[in-house]
């Protein structure tokens, strides 16, 4: 085998290895069998075209070409033209898929199921990787740039995942970037000769002749590899003796962020990066159904997690101590014994699609049942998952506490504890003054903290004039609450974040809850919880009640019965909400609004339909302008190999077309013009210009080595006579039929020519690479007609006249 064909080879491994690390991201993995055999096909292009030989543009695109007409077969092949060529409806359907790739990758966690716009992503990720690696080792044989590419694709591996790449992953790829060096070491070693493999010289003395280096001759290549392992090495044994490098990649998970035992403790989550999105999804996918006993199922909030930290730039949740799961969950901080509170028993079974670290939970919970490796944290009462534990296909049996407080029970409440008020009402600095402002503004007349709360919740639900609109930037900073303030549009997080920090600002403690509201009814008495039902809301504490949910988000889950006014104790029926019509049959959704308005119902943007799927996809597809743009640069992308072809075909034309001039500088242009033609053709079909020679002597070199019959020959010299009288002779002679000659020697040229040869001579011409040189010109010309600096005084070289 060839050194370029090694060196192929180990680029197709190089790259196959380096997207192992991928592997992780998502289930199942059956999608590398298949990008393995596209790469397979697009790298057997790539030698091909070097076979020929192609010029080393024209051998990428036709990569570039295949890799396309690949994915469109694979992914787009119904929208194909004759199932094969791109078409603009393949674009499109490529482009919607990338687009909903986009979409499901943020919103599944890993491993993430292999959907066809993931799998889109993944398997064109790794064509392009291996494209850019084989023509960057092979093409143009230069293996070390060739690891940017493989370290770009192992580094979305180690970034998406949570504990970064295992080990293994990495092991791999270096691997395959070191066999990548080698396989160029050893070719750039064989074009000074043959490489000995042989046996080491005897101990006892030397020996003469070229075999007297025996196996000493891969002295080079052993080097190589000696360098290489003590480099991989070090990346796997460093990082473990440093401590500032953590573990480094052969170090376990430790103790962080939830993972392993012994009362770990839970880092800083922040789950609103998705929200949005998932309450932009044109398709309402279920994570989860649940049945519950529950008398008031639109009070029924599955509870993620709490925010409770506010540092001015987001909302986040404490770094916490976790605990085994105990078997009953201790009574609720706050609530006293006075208070109404029902037990409500809950069965849920999340989709496997849906993998979160957290467990969704009634709040409060009080007992839970769940299988797996799970922690708990008692200060939100929440279930983390422990060493990779997720939510994906859990089925689990949850007892709440249904918490019915008096709005009197509310109002006497008592005084916080000092410890629990400064922590939850604490704000930042950076704070606007206009918040506190407007707190103080809408609660003034209020007797007591939960009169304010109450004004608080109507100011933004009902009589404040803001708008739902999930279109809005998703900040939780302080900038984002005095935009939103002042513009009065957003979604839940807005109103939420910032109803919990007008309330911290009033002195009554406050956080938000992530988490999902109660979803759809079905008919056989189940609920189920889609995308869009995710939601988040505040919660204030009261001294005897406890933490307590609060609704400011207009036409979104429903809004707490201890809020409304004289609202009754212990009231077993649905409470209304002020945004339905009291007239109206009960919906059978219970997170529903009937007062939605029609254009936000029809976007999906006011809870959930009565089942899921119902209401039609409102994504009005790829852009017009987007598949304008796709199909241009596919369009270039295919051009663009035959701009040689172009460039050549009208310098021929321009060459032989000129018409004889009167004046002597006429027919000197004519000649040299007729002699830079057949220059340029006898280089198109392998024979390439001596600009040291003379015509006579380069007519002969051509003749010789075009092998050119007897009429082109006597073209050659015809026109080379010609170039003689103009370059030499005081008053040249005009000569007719250059043009003709020309065309004579191309025809002769192209008969003693294999078909190979003629094609690439007519695809890609050599003589192109003039086109570098009149580029180079046309910038002189500009430069010193318009008097450019070129470049400093003191580098310039003298010129003749100067020296």
């Amino acid at each position: 085998m060839s050194g370029r064909g090694r060196l192929a080879l180990a680029a197709f491994a190089a790259t196959l290895m380096a997207a192992c690390s991928m592997l992780p991201l998502v289930d199942p993995s059956n999608w590398m069998a298949q990008a393995v055999f596209l790469l397979a096909v697009q790298s057997g292009m790539g030698a091909l075209g070097r076979r020929v030989p192609l010029p080393r543009l024209l051998t990428v695109a036709a990569q570039a070409l295949v890799m396309v007409v690949l994915l469109t077969v694979v992914f787009a092949r119904e929208q194909a033209v004759a199932g094969v060529l791109p078409g603009p409806q393949a674009v499109r359907r490529l482009a919607d898929l990338l687009t909903a790739g986009g979409d499901d990758v943020g919103q599944y966690a890993i491993p993430a199921p292999a959907t066809p716009g993931i799998r889109l992503m993944l398997v064109g990720g790794v064509l392009l990787v291996g494209l850019l690696v084989d023509t960057l080792a092979v093409t143009f044989r230069s293996a070390a740039p060739a690891g940017l590419p493989l370290l770009a694709l192992y580094s979305i591996a180690a970034g998406l995942t949570e504990r970064g790449a295992d080990w293994l992953w990495f092991l791999l790829a270096g691997c395959g970037y070191l066999l990548l060096l080698l396989a160029e070491g050893r070719d750039r070693l064989s074009q000074w000769g043959r490489v000995f493999a042989g046996a080491a010289a005897p101990r006892g003395g030397s020996s003469a002749g070229p075999d007297a280096t025996g196996g000493r001759a891969l002295a080079p290549v052993r080097t190589g590899r000696r360098i290489g392992a003590l480099a991989l090495g070090i990346a796997l044994v460093v990082p473990a003796a440093l401590p500032a490098l953590d573990s480094g990649l052969l170090g376990g998970t430790g103790g962080g962020g939830g993972r392993g035992s012994g009362g770990g403790t839970i880092s800083a989550v922040n789950p609103l990066v998705s929200l949005q999105d998932n309450l932009n999804q044109p398709e309402n996918r279920q994570v989860m159904s649940y049945r519950t006993n529950a008398k008031s199922p639109s009070d029924f909030y599955l509870r993620i997690l709490a925010l409770d930290q506010f540092n001015g730039n987001e909302w986040r949740a404490s770094t916490r101590r976790l605990q085994d799961v105990p078997k009953r969950f201790p009574t609720p901080s706050g609530l006293s014994p006075s208070v109404s509170v029902t037990e409500v028993r809950s069965t849920v079974s999340a989709s496997p699609s849906y993998k979160q670290t957290y467990l969704p939970l009634p709040f409060p919970a009080a007992e839970v049942r769940v299988g797996g490796r799970w922690r708990f944290e008692p200060e939100g009462r929440t279930l983390v998952g422990d060493d990779g534990e997720t939510t994906g296909g859990a089925q689990y049996t949850v007892t709440s506490l249904d918490v019915q407080p008096t709005s009197d029970q509310l109002a006497r409440a008592g005084a916080v504890p000092t410890d629990l008020l400064r922590e939850y009402t604490e704000v930042p600095q950076t704070l606007p003054p206009v918040v506190a402002q407007r707190a103080d503004e809408v609660t003034k007349g209020a007797a007591n903290p939960y009169e304010r709360a109450v004004k608080l919740q109507d100011y933004f639900a009902t009589n404040g004039g803001f708008t739902y609109d999930t279109s809005v930037d998703s900040g939780t900073g302080t900038s984002a609450i005095a935009r939103f303030l002042k513009d009065r549009r957003g979604f839940c997080v807005h109103f939420s974040f910032t109803m919990a920090a007008m309330a911290r600002t009033l002195g009554i403690p406050a956080r938000v809850a992530v988490g999902f509201t109660p979803g759809s009814a079905q008919p056989d008495g189940s609920y189920t919880v889609g995308l869009r039902d995710a939601h988040a809301w505040p919660e204030l504490y009261f001294e005897g009640i406890g933490w307590t949910r609060f609704e400011p988000t207009p036409t979104r889950g429903s809004v707490p019965s201890y809020t409304l006014p004289d609202a009754p104790s212990g009231d077993t029926a649905d409470p209304a909400r002020p945004e339905a019509d009291a007239s109206a049959p009960a919906a059978p959704t219970p997170s529903a609004s009937e007062s939605c308005p029609a254009q936000m119902l029809k976007q999906g943007e006011c809870g959930q339909s009565a089942a899921p799927g119902v209401a039609a996809p409102t994504d009005p597809g790829t852009p017009t302008g987007t598949v304008l743009g796709i199909v241009v640069a596919v369009v270039l992308v295919i051009l663009l190999p035959l701009l040689p072809m172009c460039w050549r075909l009208r310098t021929r034309a321009r060459r032989l077309g000129a018409s004889a001039g009167r004046t002597p500088a006429d027919t000197a242009a004519r000649t040299l013009a007729a002699w830079q033609e057949i220059t340029d053709t006898a280089w198109d079909h392998g024979t390439p210009p001596d600009e040291a020679l003379t015509p006579r002597r380069a007519a002969e070199r051509l003749v010789r080595l075009g092998r050119l019959d007897t009429e082109a020959s006597e073209a050659v010299h015809r026109v080379a006579g010609a170039v003689e009288q103009v370059l030499y002779a005081p008053e040249p002679r005009p000569v007719s039929g250059l043009a003709e000659d020309a065309r004579t020697v191309r025809t002769g040229l192209g008969l003693a020519a294999g078909r190979a040869t003629r094609l690439r001579a007519l695809v890609a011409p050599r003589s192109a690479v003039r086109v570098a040189g009149a580029l180079s010109k046309r910038r002189a010309a500009l430069t010193a007609r318009f008097h450019l600096p070129t470049r400093p005084s003191w580098t310039r070289r003298p010129s003749r006249q100067e020296g």
